[in-house]
């Protein structure tokens, strides 16, 4: 079968979610059985996301092959099966630097290289080779109709519909449909000015989605029928939500996936959104909850820690209790000493980051979680900070901190991929082929990796395997010339890269529940499974809070 494309725009303005509708509506196409991935298209000129500032892009979300790519391959993976691949996002910066590759080793053979067809032809090879083995695709077009930066995108998915043919090609447009509190009226004006700007660049939607804080009344809906073209049956209101997780079973119950369905002619089985329904139900029956403080440098920035946020929801949802968030700086802690502002917490969590603000907040932070008995999940930064705590505070290595703070300290417990090339000894059994690793690797440690973890620890029960896999990005890691009189203060190394010359995860044995990874276990967390380290996690939280009251008066 001829694999079909669904294009999926945006309009009005911004930040309408439209990663998440897409995702969703991926969600029930795939519960009928169709074969499906998810595209987007980012209009910016970076050629990736790995060098963006969380506080202006939201996190780097890490596939499995290794591509540092949009926050928004993160909702699909939450929702969908499918996993995604450097074939799955691509951005204007790329599109123009593989252009410009190939016009200077000659492959235009000295044609005049311009937007049309060049740039555009190489935006259309991308999506058909992230289509391939697929019967259904969707692309997602970043930004909103009407800016300069995505007009290619938007000319390459017009020429596409017609290369392709309309018959196996279907245009979505997500819009704003706001709601005025001072008049009680519903205005679709915006989303005629929306339509008109996509029917200028030769665009004709298929399927309106109409977002809006209520359900689109029937007159509005035929007014936007009656002007934009649009069958009534093909305008979809899409109202706010208390869950992300509702949003299938919305789009089912107003018949888009069958419409779909009926345009491209594909006779597949009724949606089964059964798993969607029992997760509803048991966050519905939730008894109870738990505060888990996260405490990092872009607080005021969730999407940030998106991943790590909706992991630890999931792992909420096993647990049946609500998981309260609370961010708290770091550099806050740092500058004050006052842990106070902990006290009050079932579980603490270091996500992972880059560079040294606030990180002696962190390594405060984690001194109290060990101390106090309170449950503590580093990730990546938020291990490192817990091994060079350990350092300090058991192991008695005064000044020990890692090589991306300072360069010049008496301990250098965590040092750079690049150093540790040169130094591999510990656990390797083949200290030539762990060079040669290292070299592979160059700078830094990305994409899925498989770990061994030790029998009889902690986190081997949780995951209740001694082999898993899981998803890295990070530039520095534990210095193994220190290991020894680590582990003689007690720390115990629970998980070792596969070639067992990499620290992958550390516990504390003295402690109920602290242990602390390198990897990043959110990237691998859905609703539907959840993960089994957050699971634990939030497990141990709802332990503490049973007796708090006992635990915090011993807190001083």
């Amino acid at each position: 079968m001829k694999t079909r494309y669904i294009f999926v725009t945006g309009g009005v303005v911004s930040s309408l979610g439209k990663g998440i509708f897409t995702a969703s509506l991926a969600a029930v196409l795939e519960s009928r059985r169709i074969k499906i991935t998810i595209i987007k298209l980012d209009p910016y000129i970076n050629v990736n996301s790995g060098t963006m500032s969380p506080m202006q892009h939201g996190e780097v979300f890490v596939t499995e092959d290794g591509a540092e790519t949009d926050l928004d391959l993160g909702h699909y993976e939450r929702f969908i099966r499918t996993k995604m691949t450097k074939n799955n996002n691509f951005t204007t910066g790329l599109i123009y630097s593989e252009v410009i590759k190939k016009e200077r080793s000659g492959e235009y053979l000295g044609q005049t290289v311009q937007v049309i067809p060049h740039i555009t032809d190489e935006i259309k090879r991308k999506i058909l080779k992230g289509g391939i083995g697929y019967d259904l695709v969707l692309v997602e077009i970043g930004g909103t109709v009407g800016d300069i930066e995505s007009l290619p995108f938007l000319e390459a998915i017009r020429q596409l519909s017609i290369d392709i043919g309309r018959q196996h090609t279907m245009f979505l447009h997500l819009t704003l449909v706001p709601y005025l509190d001072s008049t009680g009226e519903i205005k679709t004006k915006p989303t005629q000015h929306s339509i008109k700007s996509l029917l200028s660049i030769g665009i004709q939607p298929d399927v309106l989605v109409c977002r809006s804080k209520k359900t689109i009344p029937m007159r509005e809906k035929l007014k936007i029928t009656l002007i934009c073209n649009i069958p009534k049956k093909a305008i979809i209101s899409l109202k706010d939500v208390d869950s992300i997780y509702r949003i299938p079973i919305l789009l089912h119950l107003q018949k888009l996936d069958d419409y779909i369905c009926k345009r491209f002619v594909m006779d597949y089985p009724s949606a089964d959104l059964s798993e969607w329904k029992k997760l509803l139900q048991n966050q519905s029956k939730r008894i109870g909850y738990v505060t888990v403080g996260m405490v990092g440098k872009y607080v005021n920035l969730p999407d940030s820690y998106k991943s790590v946020i909706e992991a630890l929801k999931h792992g909420g949802f096993k647990n049946r209790v609500e998981v309260i968030i609370k961010m708290i700086n770091s550099e806050k802690i740092e500058y004050s000493k006052d842990l106070n502002i902990l006290k009050k917490l079932d579980a603490i969590l270091i996500p992972g980051g880059f560079g040294e603000r606030g990180i002696e907040g962190k390594i405060l932070t984690v001194r109290y979680a060990r101390e106090n008995k309170v449950p503590y999940l580093g990730i990546c930064l938020g291990m490192q900070v817990a091994f060079i705590e350990y350092a300090r505070n058991v192991a008695k290595m005064h000044g020990a901190n890692s090589e991306e703070f300072s360069s010049s300290c008496r301990y250098p417990v965590i040092i750079s991929i690049s150093e540790r090339r040169s130094s591999v000894k510990d656990h390797s059994d083949d200290i030539q082929g762990a060079r040669s690793y290292y070299r592979r690797l160059k700078y830094m440690r990305i994409g899925g990796q498989r770990c061994r973890l030790i029998k009889n620890s902690k986190v081997h029960s949780i995951y209740k395997k001694s082999i898993i896999f899981e998803r890295h990005r990070h530039r520095y890691e534990v210095n193994n010339f220190f290991l020894e009189r680590i582990e003689k203060a007690g720390l115990y190394i629970s998980g070792l890269s596969e070639d067992k010359t990499s620290v992958e995860v550390i516990e504390d044995p003295h402690h109920p529940w602290f242990i602390a990874c390198q990897f990043h276990p959110e990237f691998t967390s859905n609703p539907r499974d959840g993960h089994p380290l957050f699971s634990s996690f939030i497990q141990a939280a709802k332990n503490f809070k049973k007796d708090g009251n006992i635990r915090r008066s011993k807190i001083t």
